[in-house]
């Protein structure tokens, strides 16, 4: 869990249900780098190609370009007790301050949580009366500012914790309760069989593949945030989105540098047999790298949420589903030599034609307005030869 928190770290805190007891051992502060190279490696991207001469053979570059996002993720009580509460367990953790509680109903829970200072406003009970029903303990972290000072980093280092639990969920309504508007969340699933989609929610795969204008290299973040934005708004933020599914034993090209066996590992693969398993090869331009084992199948879901659209929590399965999937656009420079050949005439009306159809798939995809892409294009809307769309029909051509 890499929490994006914005404020003083005092202030920050999270309530967690989790569905059996969790040990000492079982929970690890991670490194930030680790969920940051994750994030590079399957990140929606660019590549760029760049025109034959027309009058030349071909030759075509590719580059990748990744985007980095980010992701969404004790004092006890004198009257724990008498509120039904049971502090079953709490540890120091690196720089957090963990218990595990239990409770008999929710509105006991709610009251000793506002009383040892976490802020649970009003509508809490229903959610946490609907965990609590499910036998659901709960993980609740905040921040211990003397640990935290020792640690030297002025950002909150990723919680993991690891258990088994037959059910494959992650709980999200108890965060929509004091969330202020729709939460932004993105899941790793790390498997060994294939891909992972929602259950209980439509999984639909992030429009990818499109040709789109030059000027967007310096604007990528842009695209891909108003991109994104847009889809939600179609599927009428009722849908997860997949932005990456790729076997590791191999990518074309990689985003990143793969992760290594020992990085899949402090992740939480746990069934890799120390790295002995064969090692698969992948490229990043001409120069060849190794690539983990392809034991593991990693998927990239990326969520918009609020209470009004999700009102359950997320509910995953694993598939059988291997086949590779990419967030992927592509610029395509244009040819801009000298060279005079009768295909350069042909060239350059295919490239009109090709940069106004650039300009609306991007108008598409992000919802920007077709004039100013043009504008910013640098280049003129399609010519209107004249006369109403039923006269052009039937004109004969000289």
């Amino acid at each position: 869990m890499a929490n994006d928190f914005q404020g003083d770290m005092k202030e920050f805190a999270i309530v967690i249900p989790v569905p059996t007891f969790i040990e000492r051992g079982q929970i690890h502060v991670g490194e930030k780098a680790l969920v940051d190279h994750l994030d590079a490696y399957s990140a929606p991207r660019l590549v760029e190609y760049f025109d034959r001469n027309p009058c030349e053979p071909p030759i075509v570059y590719e580059m990748a370009v990744p985007r980095t996002a980010g992701v969404a993720g004790g004092r006890a009580g004198d009257l724990a007790k008498s509120l039904g509460v049971k502090i079953e367990a709490q540890y120091t953790v690196g720089e957090y301050d963990i218990l595990i509680l239990s409770a008999e109903q929710s509105s006991g829970l709610e009251q000793w949580l506002r009383q040892n200072g976490y802020r649970i406003p009003t509508g809490a009970s229903a959610v946490l009366g609907s965990y609590i029903k499910q036998n659901m303990r709960f993980f609740v972290a905040r921040v211990n500012l003397k640990e935290q000072a020792k640690t030297g980093y002025s950002y909150l280092r990723p919680l993991q914790v690891a258990y088994e639990s037959p059910k494959f969920m992650l709980p999200i309504r108890l965060g929509m309760v004091n969330a202020d508007g729709p939460q932004e969340l993105f899941i790793y699933a790390l498997t060994r069989k294939g891909r992972v989609e929602t259950t209980n929610y439509r999984t639909v795969r992030l429009p990818s593949g499109m040709d789109i204008p030059e000027y967007v290299k310096d604007r990528f973040a842009d695209f891909y945030r108003a991109t994104f934005s847009e889809q939600v708004k179609r599927e009428s933020m009722r849908a997860v989105f997949l932005e990456y599914a790729w076997d590791t034993g191999w990518c074309d090209p990689c985003a990143a540098d793969p992760l290594t066996p020992a990085e899949l590992r402090q992740l939480g693969v746990f069934w890799l047999d120390g790295g002995t398993a064969p090692q698969g090869r992948g490229t990043i331009g001409p120069r060849p790298i190794p690539v983990a084992p392809s034991a593991t199948f990693i998927t990239r879901l990326h969520v918009r949420y609020d209470a009004a659209h999700f009102p359950e929590d997320l509910v995953f399965q694993e598939t059988a589903d291997r086949a590779n999937f990419q967030g992927r656009y592509v610029l395509r420079h244009p040819w801009k030599g000298g060279d005079s050949c009768p295909a350069v005439a042909q060239y350059a009306k295919d490239l009109g034609e090709r940069r106004e159809k650039e300009a609306q798939t991007l108008a598409s995809l992000t919802g920007w307005d077709i004039n100013t892409i043009r504008k910013d294009m640098g280049v003129k809307p399609p010519a209107n030869d004249g006369g109403k769309w039923w006269e052009r029909l039937w004109r004969k051509l000289n």
